[in-house]
């Protein structure tokens, strides 16, 4: 294996990895202000009756990771590597999908529900993963669309701004992409097939509060993509890196 298949290899696990974390996590939210010792902020929006707070999906804590490892897929692999590692996850995420149904209709075993008295941990089970079902469906329609957003607008700036001004590209596919992530995976996962389902409101604002904390974090982790670029360089050589991001333009895998 040579290192452009290693290179490829490493990010195609970092980011699947996270991705599959990021679904069977998603159904916990949790508050950002309560997390870090702090009083919950209390924003109030025209259009929402009760402010709004910093309550995030549990799976936003990973999904720095999945922007970075996109942007630098697309850099050095282009459209054909985004496509395909995007395919395989989704593939993986149906998997999931399909696993967590079959595991949750199984019949829990008598000592397994005496121990965790007084909790009932097969409920807590079926809850906590059937729940994690709309989180599937709804962010896997959500991560397809959002992947390809996001690597149609990194090419596009990409080829107006040449090898340089990694910064716009990454940033700016990230934020457009992340917008339309936001407010899908809520609206399918929560609002059309959660148990109970969240009412409208609920979900544009926990949508605005995710979008917002992504766009924060998008910026924030612009230096380390810089760092990124500079390890990859180093490991494949500055002439071999060069040639393989004039590949990635042309969309070429292999």
């Amino acid at each position: 294996m040579n290192k452009r298949q290693t290179l490829f290899l490493l990010l195609a696990s970092f980011f699947l990895t996270n991705v599959i974390l990021a679904e069977i996590i998603g159904t916990k939210i949790f508050s950002l202000e309560a997390s870090l010792g702090l009083s919950p902020f209390a924003i109030q929006f025209p259009f929402f009756e009760q402010p709004l707070a910093f309550n995030l999906t549990a799976g936003v804590v990973l999904w720095p990771f999945v922007f970075i490892t996109t942007d630098l897929i697309n850099e050095y692999f282009g459209k054909a590597g985004v496509r395909y590692i995007s395919s395989l996850a989704a593939l993986l995420i149906v998997y999931i999908f399909v696993m967590l149904w079959l595991v949750a209709g199984l019949s829990p075993a008598e000592f397994w529900v005496q121990i965790n008295q007084p909790l009932d941990i097969n409920l807590a089970f079926e809850r906590i993963f059937l729940q994690s079902l709309g989180i599937i469906v709804g962010s896997l329609l959500a991560f397809l669309i959002g992947q390809f957003i996001d690597v149609s607008i990194f090419q596009g700036l990409r080829r107006l701004t040449g090898s340089k001004k990694i910064w716009l590209r990454a940033t700016g596919s990230t934020l457009v992409s992340q917008f339309i992530d936001s407010f899908v995976v809520l609206w399918v996962a929560f609002y059309l097939l959660g148990q109970p389902a969240w009412s409208l409101e609920q979900v544009l604002a926990v949508g605005l509060v995710n979008y917002c904390y992504k766009f924060v974090i998008a910026i924030l982790l612009t230096p380390l993509l810089y760092v990124a670029h500079w390890l990859i360089d180093a490991y494949l050589g500055k002439s071999t890196a060069e040639a393989l991001m004039e590949e990635a333009a042309q969309s070429r895998l292999f």
